[in-house]
């Protein structure tokens, strides 16, 4: 038994999936919290379109021959300004500055990516990710990040909390909101980059929604949501990297389906917390109703409650 055991866990004996594993911990927990604030403002796909974004950077980092991710951050960091400005004077919803924005990004990238001669190995690795390829400075990099947007969480909280649910109220009470609009937007644009790594430009979306929204069907309150998306993130990054190693799939997508799952199962226990709510009201207005209507009644008693039976079930959720 013990040795079974020994074997099962052998693998992290292994320097890069310990590296994976924290660089996946840290950089998930920094999505996980950013991700809060993004889907309560509305602004969840922001990290979908800077990942367009940092996809045409990386490709001009190539295209002149430089590193991509130093091409790629101050891109990206214009990029989640330029959205919030689109946002504010062209009078853009923020998820149609966002596509602005995402489009302009995707279709430089491809552009240079044909000029230089192709998709190279580099920009393919960056499109779909490889956790299990990060060097000690990645990993390095994600600490810091996670300690700088933790430090800015926890001195802000309240201004944070404000501005996430009352713009207006925020900004009444002397709370700069265009600020902490701008270094939200630009911790993101951050994460984004570093993310790249992990899950590539095509599921770094996931890591910023996806825990969120799991941690939504649960929690009635800001922190607890904010903790419950947190162990989701953890629970999805140490299980897809190890089912990515034993079954040799990427381990990128694996930690994608695993929050997705995550996602799915949350979303079916509360609805069906939610019928069996409803279900359980319903009876006992029907009980009400019976005993205050007459016997002679009974019959149009029971067609009513057919019909409002129908009615009240056609959208259980």
């Amino acid at each position: 038994m013990t040795e079974s055991l020994g074997e099962v866990f052998s693998f992290l004996h292994y320097g890069f999936i310990q590296r994976a594993f924290v660089v996946g911990i840290f950089v998930g927990a920094t999505c996980a919290l950013l991700g809060v604030f993004l889907v309560l403002k509305k602004m969840s796909l922001i990290g979908d379109g800077l990942s367009h974004v940092s996809f045409g950077a990386v490709a001009l980092g190539l295209f002149w021959g430089a590193s991509p991710l130093f091409v790629a951050v101050p891109v990206v960091l214009v990029a989640s300004v330029a959205i919030l400005w689109i946002s504010k004077y062209a009078k853009l919803y923020g998820d149609a500055a966002i596509g602005v924005v995402s489009a302009i990004g995707i279709a430089f990238g491809v552009l240079l990516a044909s000029l230089s001669g192709g998709f190279t190995v580099d920009l393919l690795g960056l499109l779909f990710g490889n956790i299990l390829a990060v060097t000690t400075g990645e990993v390095i990099s994600s600490i810091i990040l996670f300690l700088l947007v933790s430090t800015v969480v926890i001195f802000l909280y309240w201004d944070l909390f404000s501005v996430t649910f009352d713009e207006e109220y925020a900004q009444s009470t002397g709370v700069r909101v265009e600020l902490l609009d701008m270094l939200l937007a630009v911790l993101t644009g951050i994460t984004v980059v570093l993310s790249l790594k992990i899950v590539g430009v095509m599921l770094v979306s996931a890591f910023l929604i996806l825990p969120a929204i799991t941690a939504l069907q649960f929690s009635r309150g800001f922190f607890n949501t904010i903790l419950i998306a947190e162990g989701a993130t953890l629970f999805s990054i140490l299980f897809g990297i190890t089912f990515s190693f034993f079954w040799n799939i990427p381990a990128g997508a694996t930690i994608a389906l695993f929050l997705a799952t995550l996602f799915v199962g949350s979303f079916l226990i509360k609805s069906f917390s939610r019928f069996s709510k409803n279900a359980r009201m319903l009876r006992e207005k029907r009980q009400l109703f019976e005993a205050k209507v007459p016997c002679v009644f009974e019959e149009k008693a029971d067609s009513f409650f057919v019909q409002m039976k129908e009615d009240f079930f056609f959208f259980p959720f």
